[in-house]
């Protein structure tokens, strides 16, 4: 979980801080990354593949 902190404050939040008016529109904005990081986003530690792709292909393995 740190590491997916980590790279959400490094991608979504640093020099994006005043964009951000009010706690609802950063509250959207983690929301819709965390979205974007689990469905779209694809990791080279996970052989290209989005972190519910993985998850899906260890699950059907069995």
């Amino acid at each position: 979980m740190e590491n997916f902190f980590g790279k959400m404050k490094n991608e979504m939040f640093y020099g994006h801080e005043y964009e951000f008016k009010t706690l609802e529109q950063l509250q959207k904005a983690m929301e819709e990354y965390i979205e974007y990081y689990n469905n779209e986003r694809i990791q080279v530690k996970l052989k290209g593949l989005t972190p519910c792709q993985a998850r899906n292909q260890s699950l059907y393995s069995f």
